[in-house]
């Protein structure tokens, strides 16, 4: 079986600029959206010394609002309204039901036998490979997490009408899914070109009852996606909230889905002690906008003795102009309303990002995964597009478990990763979806 390679906003917070919404959104569309600030080494200081997010909305430098006025009241209320959600045992309850008899969870650690046998390690052993299975979840992927807990705080706030962005399209499933569930109106802001790798997905979509809007500006992927997402945003925040799907954008949505995503870490720390009684070694998952990364890492953080490991879209090489490895090839500058990594230029401007993954392709990060790589919490590395087509089919020959592309990052990084390890390392990869989605774009590379 051979594998064919594959071919801002101002510096300050927006809510003291005298731009109008309207002309503010516009420049969030457009290409012009980051301006470069000079990074600040982060202090070194133990990791549980931090807040993550501080009273600011910032991990170290990281974070903030960087938005439109229009919506400074609109993130604050949400803000409010979460934390009251949170605190309120009914909301919790019934988020937990939803949860265990619609979602499917808690989804199961799985040991990888065939997969840990494959490889071998410096002693001559091998580590033991665990795979978190999210894939199983309703819809095939961890995104549903999330987009349930947001959708339960839109009845709290009486509002009926969601927007969302997707570039995989599990995003976009996943609150289409729960908006037909709870009987409310959807709409998906999707890059074109994203809608032709993904039309399954598009079809899913509809078929729960979502309008799905093609956005043509710019790559026509995710990060334009997004911004058409926040000028309707911006348009209709008295009516609409937006159900965002990454663990970046402004405060508090990178802080909100880390927290509804973090049922993985949870899950993961009880089923490794159930396991084997102790923690995992090292805990791995593949890194785009960065909500399956933290929703896995966040429960270990405060355990140092656990390596935190992020696997990046390397593309066609990090030596190219097309990757989106944010992370290892970035800069911090502004994006979508928070201060970040980012792919861009030297005069601030966007670099496209490029990734056979439409989950992965996108050129910023959440701001808690740039705190992460700043105090050296967390390690982050780039897989190649080739490489990850490898992982893809790996996992489906040993395992019988057909990973999607951006799981497939992960999967390929043990190629890089095991040698290096001691027998019975205990390895948990985050297994953030299925590859259904992505068998007719991987045909086109793969000959069997």
């Amino acid at each position: 079986m051979n594998v064919t390679a594959p071919t801002r906003l101002d510096s300050r917070p927006v809510a003291s600029a005298r731009s109008s919404a309207r002309s503010v959104a516009l420049r969030v569309a457009s290409r012009k959206t980051t301006v470069r600030v000079s990074a600040v080494a982060a202090p070194e200081r133990p990791i549980t010394e931090y807040q993550r997010p501080d009273a600011n909305g910032r991990y170290g430098q990281f974070g903030g609002k960087y938005v439109p006025e229009t919506l400074i009241p609109a993130l604050e209320q949400l803000e409010k309204d979460y934390n009251e959600a949170i605190a309120d045992p009914s909301f919790k309850a019934e988020m937990e039901a939803i949860l265990k008899d619609y979602v499917g969870r808690e989804t199961p650690l799985y040991f990888a036998e065939r997969l840990s046998q494959h490889y071998k390690t410096a002693d001559g052993g091998h580590a033991e490979i665990y795979l978190k299975r999210e894939d199983l979840n309703h819809t095939g992927a961890h995104k549903i997490n999330n987009s349930l807990g947001q959708a339960l705080l839109c009845k709290r706030l009486n509002k009926q009408r969601i927007i969302a962005e997707t570039g995989a399209g599990q995003h976009g499933v996943a609150t289409a899914t729960i908006c037909a569930r709870l009987g409310l109106k959807c709409i998906v802001y999707m890059g074109a070109k994203d809608m032709e790798r993904q039309a399954l997905n598009v079809f899913r979509m509809r078929l729960c009852g979502a309008e799905v809007r093609p956005v043509h500006s710019g790559t026509a992927t995710l990060k334009d996606a997004t911004s058409e997402a926040i000028r309707d945003w911006v348009t209709n925040v008295e009516t609409t909230h937006y159900i965002l799907g990454s663990a970046a954008g402004p405060h508090p949505y990178p802080m909100m889905v880390r927290e509804f995503q973090s049922v993985i870490g949870r899950e993961t720390k009880v089923q490794a002690k159930e396991k084997w009684g102790g923690l995992p070694d090292i805990v791995m998952a593949c890194v785009g906008g960065g909500s399956n990364a933290i929703g896995i890492f966040n429960e270990f953080i405060n355990d140092t003795s656990v390596r935190l490991i992020g696997v990046e879209a390397g593309g066609e090489g990090v030596n190219t102009n097309k990757h989106a490895a944010t992370l290892t090839m970035g800069t911090p500058g502004v994006l979508h309303g928070s201060y970040s990594y980012l792919l861009q230029d030297d005069d601030g401007q966007i670099i496209d990002p490029h990734s056979i993954s439409a989950g992965l392709d996108y050129p910023g990060i959440g701001p808690e995964h740039s705190f992460l790589k700043d105090v050296k919490r967390a390690e982050y590395y780039a897989v190649t597009d080739a490489e990850a087509l490898e992982g893809f089919q790996l996992l489906s020959k040993l395992e019988g478990i057909i990973p999607a592309l951006e799981t497939s990052h992960a999967i390929a990084y043990l190629e890089k990763l095991i040698p290096t390890l001691k027998s019975g390392t205990r390895v948990v990869i985050n297994c953030s979806g299925r590859g259904d989605k992505d068998v007719n774009n991987a045909m086109k590379y793969i000959n069997m």
